[in-house]
C-alpha cells in the first residue's frame, strides 16, 4: 500500500496535467476560431458585389514625367459566378488647343510701287496732261490760248511761280522749233515737269541705325490727313525692305489711335509702345518708344504724334515740346509731314507753319488718287525747300509709294 508521500506526488502530477489540458483547450479554441473566421469571410465576399480592379493609368503623350505615345485602353472584365461584367472604356482626357499663332504677313516690296499705281495716279490728273496737250497741239497759239495754259497750270495746284517758269519754257520752244505736234509737246511737257518735280533731291527716308542707335521718325500732320494709317503703311514699307521697327503710338488724345496703329503693326510684327491710359502725356510716349527701341536695337522708330490744327499756337507749342523731349534721348533724324493733297493750296499754308514748329524733312502726300492736282507736288516743295518723300494712291495697305518724279511726271501726261 503507497505511503502518504506518494499520494501526495499523484496529486501534483494530476495538477500539472490539467493545467496542460487547459492550456491545449484554449489554443485549440483561438485556432478554431480564426478558421471559423476565415471560411466564413471567404463564403460572405462571394455574395458580395465584384469590385473592379484599380484602373490603369492613362498615358497621354508630352504630359507629366511620362512622354510615351498613348496606349488604347484595355477592355476591363470582372470575374463574378462565372459571368462577365464588361466596363466601357475611360474618356480620354481632351487638352485645350493652343492659341493659333498669328500670321505675319509679308508687306509687298517698295521698289516699283508707284509704277504700278501709275493708272491710279493718271486718272487723278488727267484735266492737267490733256488739257495741255489739247491746248498746246492744236497749233497758231495766240495770247488768249497760252492764257488757256496758265489757268490749267494754276488750277492744278503748280502754284504762280513755276506755272510762269514753266509757261514761258514752253513759249520759247514753241518759238524756235515751231513745230507742235502732239510728240513734240509731250516731250517738252515731260522735260519741262521734270525740271520742276526735281528728280535730283534726295527722297531716301532715315531708316538705318545711326551711330549704334536707332533712326527716330516723326509723324506731323493736321486732323483728317491720315496720320495713324500713313505710319503704319510706313512701317510696311520698312519691314518689306527687312528693317526691324518700333512704332510708338504718341497721339493719346484720340481714343482709337493706339490701337488702330498696333493693329498695323501687329499685321507685320511689329512692337507698338503705347499708353496704359487716354491723355498720356505724348511727350513721354514718345521718349519711352525711343527708349524702348533702343533697347530692342531697332532699326528705325515712328512715332505717331496727334493731329493738330496749324492755327492752334498751344497745340504747335506741345508738338514743339514732343519733340525736345525725343531729343533728350535721341537726336531726330526725319520729320515727315503728312498732308492731304486734296486741300490744294491750304496745304501750302498748313506746312509753312509746321515747317516753322519742327524743321519738316519730308512730305507724304495722301489722297492723290482722288481729286488731287499733281502740281501740288512742285509747289509744296517749293513752299519749304524739302521733298515729297511718299505718296498715298489707295485705301489698301500697300497703297503707300516711295515717291519717283519720272513715274510721276509720266502719270500727269499719260
Amino acid at each position: 500500500m503507497p505511503g502518504p508521500g506518494c499520494s501526495e506526488r499523484m496529486a501534483r502530477v494530476i495538477d500539472q496535467l490539467w493545467e496542460y489540458i487547459a492550456i491545449a483547450v484554449g489554443i485549440l479554441v483561438i485556432l478554431g476560431g480564426v478558421l471559423f473566421g476565415l471560411l466564413r469571410g471567404r463564403g460572405g465576399r462571394t455574395k458580395s458585389a465584384p469590385t473592379a480592379p484599380p484602373r490603369e493609368k492613362e498615358v497621354l503623350p508630352g504630359v507629366g514625367d511620362d512622354a510615351e505615345e498613348p496606349r488604347d485602353t484595355p477592355t476591363r472584365t470582372i470575374e463574378d459566378r462565372g459571368g462577365v461584367d464588361t466596363l466601357p472604356p475611360a474618356e480620354p482626357e481632351v487638352l485645350a488647343e493652343p492659341a493659333p499663332t498669328p500670321t505675319i504677313e509679308r508687306p509687298e516690296a517698295p521698289a516699283g510701287r508707284l509704277q504700278r499705281l501709275r493708272a491710279r495716279l493718271a486718272r487723278s490728273n488727267t484735266a492737267l496732261g490733256k488739257a495741255l496737250l489739247s491746248l498746246l497741239s492744236r497749233g497758231g497759239l495766240d495770247e488768249e490760248a497760252w492764257e488757256d495754259v496758265e489757268d490749267t497750270l494754276l488750277a492744278s495746284d503748280l502754284g504762280v511761280e513755276a506755272t510762269t517758269e514753266l509757261v514761258e519754257s514752253l513759249r520759247s520752244k514753241v518759238k524756235v522749233e515751231g513745230a507742235t505736234d502732239e510728240a513734240t509737246v509731250r516731250g517738252w511737257l515731260r522735260e519741262d515737269l521734270l525740271a520742276l518735280v526735281d528728280p535730283s533731291m534726295d527722297r531716301s527716308i532715315a531708316s538705318s541705325r545711326v551711330a549704334g542707335r536707332p533712326a527716330v521718325v516723326l509723324v506731323v500732320g493736321v486732323n483728317g490727313t491720315g496720320k495713324t494709317t500713313t505710319v503704319g503703311k510706313l512701317a510696311r514699307v520698312l519691314v518689306a525692305q527687312d528693317k526691324d521697327v518700333v512704332l510708338g503710338a504718341a497721339d493719346t488724345f484720340r481714343a482709337a489711335a493706339a490701337d488702330q496703329l498696333e493693329t498695323w503693326g501687329g499685321r507685320v510684327g511689329v512692337p507698338t509702345i503705347r499708353s496704359d491710359r487716354d491723355g498720356a502725356d505724348p511727350a513721354s510716349v514718345a521718349f519711352d518708344a525711343v527708349k524702348a527701341g533702343a533697347e530692342m536695337e531697332a532699326d528705325v522708330v515712328l512715332i505717331d504724334t496727334a493731329g493738330r490744327l496749324h492755327n492752334k499756337v498751344g497745340l504747335m507749342d506741345e508738338l514743339g515740346k514732343v519733340k525736345r523731349v525725343i531729343e533728350k534721348q535721341s537726336p531726330i533724324d526725319e520729320v515727315l509731314l503728312v498732308l492731304d493733297a486734296t486741300t490744294g493750296q491750304n496745304g501750302l499754308r498748313q506746312a509753312e507753319v509746321f515747317g516753322e514748329a519742327v524743321d519738316v524733312t519730308g512730305i507724304v502726300l495722301t489722297k492723290m488718287d482722288g481729286t488731287a492736282k499733281g502740281g501740288i507736288v512742285v509747289s509744296v516743295q517749293r513752299k519749304l525747300g524739302v521733298p515729297v518723300k511718299l505718296v498715298g494712291l489707295g485705301e489698301g495697305p500697300d497703297d503707300l509709294a516711295p515717291f519717283d518724279a519720272e513715274a510721276f511726271v509720266d502719270a500727269l501726261i499719260d
